[in-house]
């Protein structure tokens, strides 16, 4: 077993702490306007520090802030699943999700009815709990490159999700990926992408991702999916809106949905 290392210092603010308190009941007994007034000063300096200093409320806000600026569309993905099942019904029998932290969401699309799930991490995989590593064997999640053709056939998929991926590639890639996605789809493409000046990534995951994330506006996509021959799913628009209305689902994400090519 493991322990922890002690604090010298902690070990020598105990050891001080007697002495210092017999000495100061000592003069509590000859002067108790003294006693008093260290407490008040002790009082005062102590809440100067917790407001002003680096550890304290005032250090907290930055933390705060940049807590914020982190949001996760694969985390989105997760809070819209049972709205993707009103939306898609019998579409999200077989479903492939692509993107960081693809074990969790083929884990909660595994535990719906009816749902058969896989996955791909296109990032390298770093500390992976059990759950994860088990999928990893079972060939249920795949580490993989996406700017490379995707291990499987045309059509494997009654459909398949992205998120926190694209947003890393750049146009030449995404030329390639793109259309990689919508081939290996049966019944449609799902594509949750950031916000510019929403999302962004945390620093410790820019050395996984490579760079930072392009976060593009709806108008671009949109260019952008006629430029490749790819149509928005209007029926399906209009399923996920109402689905989305009725639970009063507001995503933090922007969500495209794609036809597959036929």
């Amino acid at each position: 077993m493991s322990r922890r290392p002690v604090n010298p210092a902690r070990r020598f603010a105990d050891s001080a702490s007697v002495p210092f308190t017999n000495s100061l009941h000592s003069k509590s007994r000859s002067s108790p306007f003294l006693s008093i007034g260290l407490v008040l000063v002790g009082a005062l300096l102590l809440i100067g520090y917790s407001y002003s200093g680096p550890g304290g409320f005032g250090g907290d806000s930055n933390v705060v802030s940049k807590a914020e600026g982190d949001l996760s569309c694969t985390s989105e993905v997760l809070r819209a699943i049972p709205i993707l099942k009103k939306a898609y019904a019998d579409s999200t029998r077989k479903v492939l999700h692509v993107g960081p932290d693809t074990c969790s969401v083929v884990s909660k699309l595994l535990k719906e009815d009816d749902t058969e799930a896989w996955g791909v991490e296109p990032y390298e995989i770093e500390d992976a709990d059990g759950n994860c590593k088990s999928l990893i064997r079972k060939g249920i999640v795949r580490v993989a490159d996406i700017k490379f053709p995707l291990p499987y056939r045309a059509r494997s998929f009654n459909l398949v999700l992205v998120s926190d991926a694209l947003d890393y590639l750049s146009p030449k890639y995404l030329n390639r990926t793109l259309p990689e996605l919508a081939r290996v789809s049966a019944d449609g493409l799902v594509i949750f992408a950031g916000y510019p000046g929403k999302q962004r990534a945390k620093v410790a995951e820019l050395s996984k991702f490579g760079r930072p994330a392009k976060l593009r506006s709806s108008s671009w996509w949109i260019r952008y999916f006629v430029q490749t021959g790819l149509e928005e799913n209007e029926s399906a628009i209009k399923k996920f809106e109402q689905a989305a209305n009725k639970r009063a689902y507001q995503p933090s994400c922007q969500v495209f949905h794609l036809s597959s090519y036929h």
